[in-house]
């Protein structure tokens, strides 16, 4: 089959000698990144404490220009910030709990890193949560989250794409309801930006936030927050940091916020994973998300179509719409199955309750689907999992 998204390949280095299957978890590095990383590092020696006003400072913002276009956004509207849980903690801080209004959606599959933060905050803060559960495991039943958001709710903070079976949550309808009551939606779009399109005026969201790391390409430590006009207007997080002031440099003691994108930053930016975050998101924009959506929808199919050939259980909708851009095998002994798979070079993640998550991506080729799923079954029939399984201690 022709697949013109499969000449941008050779821009990745680790897809010439693994198959890399696992981009919802840490997308491959693009090859300019040590380019990147030794502008950084030149810049430094070079420059010193001066590097700061040479662009430095500016980072956390014009990086997040960078990502802009890939969630419907204008410039100076994404604030930067090391990982999503700090994006989503500073969003909890910044919307008022009152007696009248005090609580805060969330569902049973939310990634946990950001309910341990809220669960840790949302009482001090004088919020309670309430947490919709998943009848299957797999998804969230719209209906019964609309029904949880009632006049008393504050803040809805959930995913787009669940991080366990790949779940697209309908994320308009949600939104449509918390308009209608008074609510804040707060979406955590990790696994969705860079694998299908995006837009956060059409979706409706007060708050979105993401990261380069997985579908991106961007690596660790490049996490973004987007707050619409209004959400920067009229709030401000608590959990803060001085890059937020508005004079940052006057090193007044009280706050004072900056406007738009700035008030949502927090301490001291990680400047070399902002040098390196840029590269990826450059490619996702040229292969262009709507044809990264298509292929994913008929690569995703095809792991379903080799998962039901040979026997295998899929934790993942099979509805395409419904469908991010990862199918889960719960395959007997998946711990050690992924393992083995590992040691051949095909690049996977096994995830508790979901099995071995297999995530291709726009370079991925049909022919790597067929070798990942037949070395499956290769192992299992040699039992090549059990050295691995042994040395966990736990056999699955």
């Amino acid at each position: 089959m022709n697949d013109p998204l499969l000449e941008l390949r050779g821009e990745f280095p680790i897809l010439g000698r693994t198959t890399y299957l696992v981009s919802n978890s840490l997308g491959a590095m693009p090859g300019t990144v040590p380019e990147r990383l030794a502008e950084y590092v030149d810049q430094w020696a070079e420059l010193g404490v001066r590097a700061w006003a040479n662009g430095w400072w500016e980072m956390p913002v014009s990086v997040g220009d960078e990502i802009a276009p890939l969630i419907g956004a204008g410039r100076g509207e994404i604030a930067m910030l090391p990982n999503v849980t700090i994006a989503q903690t500073a969003v909890l801080s910044a919307v008022p709990y009152t007696t009248s209004r005090d609580t805060i959606v969330m569902t049973e599959l939310d990634f946990p890193s950001v309910r341990y933060a809220f669960d840790g905050l949302a009482t001090r803060l004088g919020a309670r949560i309430v947490v919709v559960p998943s009848e299957d495991g797999i998804g969230i039943d719209t209906q019964r989250l609309i029904d949880a958001i009632d006049e008393r709710t504050a803040l809805v903070a959930i995913s787009h794409v669940l991080f366990r079976s790949a779940f697209i949550v309908d994320v308009e309808t949600i939104c449509t309801k918390a308009r209608a009551v008074g609510a804040r939606v707060s979406l955590d779009a990790f696994h969705s930006v860079g694998v299908l399109p995006v837009d956060v005026h059409r979706l409706g969201v007060d708050f979105l936030s993401g990261g380069v790391l997985k579908w991106l390409c961007g690596g660790p430590g490049g996490a973004f927050l987007y707050a619409s006009e209004e959400a920067s207007s009229s709030l401000a997080p608590s959990f803060t940091g001085w890059q937020a002031h508005e004079h940052p440099f006057a090193f007044d003691a009280e706050m004072q916020y900056a406007q738009h994108a700035w008030r949502w930053l927090n301490g001291t930016p990680p400047i070399p994973a902002l040098f390196a975050a840029t590269e990826g998101p450059k490619l996702v924009r040229r292969a262009g998300v709507e044809r990264i959506r298509e292929k994913s929808i008929r690569q995703t199919t095809r792991l379903i179509e080799l998962a039901d050939a040979n026997g295998y259980r899929v934790s993942a909708p099979r509805d395409a719409a419904r469908r991010g851009g990862t199918v889960a095998l719960d395959v007997p002994h998946a711990y050690g199955v992924a393992q083995a798979l590992l040691a051949n070079n095909v690049i996977v993640d096994y995830r508790p309750n979901a099995g071995i998550r297999i995530a291709p991506h726009f370079y991925t080729s049909d022919d790597e689907l067929e070798h990942a799923v037949s070395m499956i079954g290769d192992i299992l029939h040699d039992e090549a999992w059990k050295p691995f399984e042994d040395k966990r201690g736990v056999v699955t």
